[in-house]
């Protein structure tokens, strides 16, 4: 399998595999309504729109889509809109999960439901994005931008497993390259994410983390610029061609996706990671675009 560097080249992936079915929980606004529409067309997913059916059909009315494109389920309770989606799935009635207007409290907490048992002892929901920028030349995974303010070891550990072994995997890209991001590469004891990064790159040195070549701590710049790297004398293996980017926070990792998404004109695939079903949770600024690509992504791993 060649190596996927667009969003649009797993979009044309996405389309050659059985279409999943999709369930969104509170699907009354007018984006989410839009992207399902389009991803549907598209044969992306089939969607179940959860919420209340009036409410569901005067959107669809407002937007001329012809609300018999979906399977629409009545629940106009918020909350119950946000367990009944998961149960579904729970049920194999569908394989992904997608936010609508439903607030993010009652849109994680069935997924967190300790009577579901969906997440395993010790696992964590985190976050992965896929963005594509017009200025590198393939695409970046990054984590988290949005879940996990301050990811410790073990959490940094599971998102670039899931990074490496899933995305990548489907994304075709064999021994990926981690960069652990950090303001420099030098480790000090006044900067913790140097000290975790180093640790990260030697576990990976040493094989207790597989799969993948991880470097840190390293500059953003070294980390995805093969010229900065031979201005600085670096020696990386990563050498300024990183696969995959890991986050010491979620305030770096949350302005570098809006960085490239809005001032570079990226575009951006998200879902929420840690349960055993692909789940979209797109900000409510993110455009059309980002959240049909997630959409994609999703029905990439279900």
């Amino acid at each position: 399998m060649n190596q996927i560097k667009t969003l649009n080249e797993l979009e044309k992936l996405v389309k050659e595999k059985p279409t999943p079915k999709m369930t969104v929980a509170f699907a009354h606004d007018i984006d989410t309504i839009i992207s399902a529409e389009r991803a549907v067309k598209e044969k992306i997913v089939e969607a179940i729109l959860i919420g209340d059916k009036e409410i569901i059909h005067e959107r669809c009315k407002e937007l001329n889509i012809s609300p018999d494109i979906f399977e629409i389920i009545h629940e106009p309770d918020e909350k119950k809109s946000g367990d009944l989606a998961v149960r579904m799935i729970i049920e194999k009635k569908a394989s992904a999960l997608m936010k609508g207007l439903i607030s993010t409290p009652y849109f994680l907490k069935p997924i967190l439901n300790k009577e579901y048992g969906l997440i395993k002892k010790g696992a964590i929901l985190s976050h992965s994005a896929i963005i594509e920028v017009p200025t590198y030349d393939k695409l970046l995974i990054v984590s988290d931008v949005a879940m996990i303010p301050k990811p410790d070891l073990n959490q940094k550990i599971q998102m670039i497993n899931f990074n490496v072994h899933k995305i990548a995997k489907i994304l075709g890209i064999e021994n990926p390259k981690v960069a652990i991001i950090a303001a420099n590469e030098k480790v000090s004891d006044k900067m913790p994410a140097t000290i975790d990064a180093a640790i990260l790159s030697k576990m990976a040195e040493r094989e207790q983390i597989k799969g993948a070549i991880i470097d840190g701590p390293l500059a953003l710049d070294v980390a995805i610029s093969k010229k900065a790297c031979d201005i600085k004398g670096l020696k990386s293996p990563v050498n300024g061609q990183a696969d995959i980017l890991i986050f010491s926070s979620i305030e770096t990792g949350n302005v570098f996706y809006k960085t490239t998404t809005i001032l570079c004109k990226g575009k951006l695939a998200g879902i929420v990671t840690g349960a055993p079903f692909p789940a979209v949770l797109t900000s409510r600024a993110d455009d059309e675009d980002s959240k049909y690509y997630s959409i994609v992504l999703a029905s990439a791993l279900a």
